[in-house]
Order: C-alpha cells, then structure tokens, then sequence
C-alpha cells in the first residue's frame, strides 16, 4: 500500500487481512479430487459410471488440515523445532519467553494499552470484546506438556508456540498531506521496508534476521536508533533462534554475506506489549497488529523510531521502520 502511494499509483489505501482459523477448509484426498475433477469432464453416462465404479474406499479419507510449508511439506512446528535445535535454545528459554509474552499482554490488557480491538458478536455466543488467548501460566504448569511436533525429544510445545485463532485487521494509509487535508491525525510515519527471501527449510523462519540489516542500512539507521521493537512471535524457539542469529559474527559472515552482525534487539525494547504467543496469531491480520502496536508504543513511550519484522511462509520475511508522528 506504501509503495502505491509513493509511485502515485493511489491516494488512499485500506490494507488489511482476516483468517478464520476455527474454521479452516478440509479438503478431499488428492485421488478424491482427480476423480471429481475428471468426472466433472466426462460426456456419457457410461463415461460417469465408469469413474464412479473406480472410486475406492479410502478416497473418503480427508486431507486433515496442518500449517505447513508448501514448497517443503514441513509443518512450521518442526522447521521451529529445527531451528531451536540448531541454535541451542532449550526447552527452559522457550518457556521463560512464552511466559514473558503472556505476563506482557496480560498487563498491557489490564493497563488498556491494546485499544484497537473491535467488540465483535460471535453467533450464538457472547460478543467478544477483548483477546481471549492471554494465558500466563507458570514455568512448572509449562513444563509438564509434551512436545508437539518432533516428539519425544523436541521442545516446541502447545505453550510456547503461537496458537491458532480467528481474527481480522485493516489499516488506513495515505500521505501526510492527504490525511491532513481530509482532517485525519496520523498516528506514525511508515518509513521504509524490505522484503527478503532465505531458504523455506532450514531458514523458514529466519527473516526477521535478513530482513532486519537490511531495512536499518536502507533508512540510514542502527539498531541503537530503533526505540521500539515489534517481531512476530511464531514460536518462542523461532523469536530465541533468530535473536542469536542477528547477534552471531559467525552467522553473518557464513549465510548473509555481512561484514558483522547487526546485534539482537534489548529485551526492554521487545514486544513489551505481549506478541504473537499471547495474543494470537491469524495470519492475514498479524502484520496490521504488529505495526499499529509499534505505532502505540511510540506514542505511549515517547520513542521516535520502531522496527517491525515478521517471518512468513516461502521462507520470505519482512522488516519496516515505523516513526512517530509528531503530537
């Protein structure tokens, strides 16, 4: 939508995204659906019985729905469990973070920090009016829950990993002098962004990494300029995995062709409102979230620069620097 603007091609864009992951499609088996497709083609009665009298019993059995790579067929939980193993993070730090980001959302919630959720009726229940996925829990509950991907021996569990949920956000951008003119205050400035692309096995998850040195050099930033730090959080093995490499020489050097690590961002900068694991994680409408909670922070902070990066699927990744608008 920024780009638009800026090459003329629009004045205002609303740009936005929902996912209903409570209801996801299930599909037919891939020989279910070559029949169906091939049936749907055939001319003759005999043609149409003659498919039908091939169609086995186990043609029935659906393709259950997972969140998976498509170039690879690795679900997202082991390319995280993966990644949390080649950069040494144990089961412990992933839980000591997953707790951070729910103990952060449940107190930014309880101060009226995240103001941008819409009440919204859900038939036949009540309306929801507030993220309902805030679950601090402490380390022993964690601790007794099995691993959910590589099993025995991983350490990606149900509680560190971002869960599954409904959602949906849009975004009003324009230029400043738009805005203005239609007697709009702007929250923040979009300033700059990249989009990179890694390998979708080993570094499915690795974008906030690339992406990252990438957008500062572009805007003519470090990461000491940076007040506010807003990364998706898919899993807490992912966010661990990818500090370590945006603070590892070795990794720099070795895969991206840098000089020097860029450096990990300070915790007391990080997703202090909570993130992904704690409030959720529909896909569409995550990188709304995380831009419009920069844009708060800086307000609320006083901050003047935040830097937004996210992973995502193909083994691409994203990185924008947001400012603040002056009040």
């Amino acid at each position: 939508g920024v780009g638009m603007i800026a090459a003329g091609q629009c004045d205002v864009v609303v740009a936005g995204g929902v996912e209903l992951m409570s209801d996801v499609p299930i599909r037919h088996s891939r020989k279910m659906r070559k029949t169906m497709l091939t049936l749907n083609r055939a001319k003759t009665l005999g043609q149409k019985l003659s498919l039908i009298s091939k169609i086995r019993p186990d043609y029935f059995a659906p393709e259950l729905p997972a969140v998976a790579e498509f170039s690879t067929s690795e679900t997202m939980g082991h390319s995280a469990d993966r990644l949390a193993a080649a950069f040494g993070v144990s089961r412990h730090e992933q839980d000591e973070y997953a707790l951070r980001s729910h103990t952060l959302a449940k107190k930014a919630q309880d101060e009226g920090l995240l103001q941008d959720v819409v009440p919204f009726k859900v038939p036949g229940k009540d309306t929801v009016t507030k993220d309902n996925g805030i679950r601090p829990s402490s380390m022993e509950q964690m601790g007794k829950l099995k691993p959910a991907f590589v099993k025995p021996y991983g350490t990606v569990t149900a509680a560190n990993s971002s869960f599954l949920t409904d959602g949906a956000s849009a975004m009003l951008i324009m230029s400043e002098e738009k805005a203005l003119a239609m007697g709009y205050k702007p929250k923040a400035y979009l300033r700059d962004f990249v989009y990179v692309s890694q390998d979708p096995k080993d570094q499915l998850l690795l974008g906030p990494t690339y992406a990252t040195p990438k957008v500062l050099e572009k805007a003519g930033l470090t990461l000491s300029d940076i007040d506010v730090f807003e990364f998706h959080e898919a899993f807490a093995g992912q966010i661990l995995a990818n500090l370590k490499a945006m603070d590892s020489d070795w990794f720099a050097q070795n895969y991206m062709g840098r000089k020097s690590k860029v450096g990990a961002p300070p915790l007391d900068k990080f997703n202090t409102w909570g993130g992904s694991l704690s409030l959720g994680h529909p896909f569409g409408a995550t990188g709304c979230r995380l831009v419009i909670t920069a844009a708060h922070r800086l307000k609320k902070e006083g901050g003047q620069y935040g830097l937004v990066a996210a992973c995502a699927a193909g083994g691409q990744g994203h990185a924008m620097i947001v400012e603040r608008y002056p009040q």
